[in-house]
């Protein structure tokens, strides 16, 4: 059972490598987590339902998981062909353009579920300053 435990550990701790390893080297992942903070700060202020709030946090573990797996696929692909190849560029493609689907669906589903609450929320707030 020791061991059992303490491999989990290991396992936690090479995630966290994996994950300060994308966060450093990303910058994309940057830009994620701008969009991730801003979110949730909107979707406190907007103070979102739990069924909100848990589409807006699928949809934003979407957007971190692909990043994560394109990650993890342009590094294989860069350890399998060191030197320029076109299926290696294909492979990386892909990645990114389902990174690109992860973050575009994510950013229409943030707009489904907060626009319309954020619209009302600046109209009280436009609507207390003009009082």
């Amino acid at each position: 059972m020791i061991k059992f435990i303490h491999q989990r550990l290991v396992s936690f701790k090479n995630a966290i490598v994996g994950w300060w390893y994308v966060i450093r080297t990303q910058k994309n992942a940057w830009i994620h987590a701008v969009a991730t903070i801003v979110t949730v700060v909107i979707g406190f202020w907007l103070q979102l339902e739990t069924g909100d709030w848990a589409m807006i946090v699928i949809v934003i573990a979407m957007v971190w998981t692909a990043e994560f797996l394109n990650t993890a696929l342009e590094i294989v692909v860069d350890l399998a062909s060191p030197d320029l190849h076109p299926l290696a560029r294909v492979g990386k493609d892909v990645g990114a353009a389902g990174v690109l689907i992860a973050a575009v669906s994510a950013a229409i589903i943030g707009i489904l579920v907060m626009g319309q609450p954020f619209v009302e929320k600046i109209q009280q707030v436009f609507a207390h300053l003009g009082s």
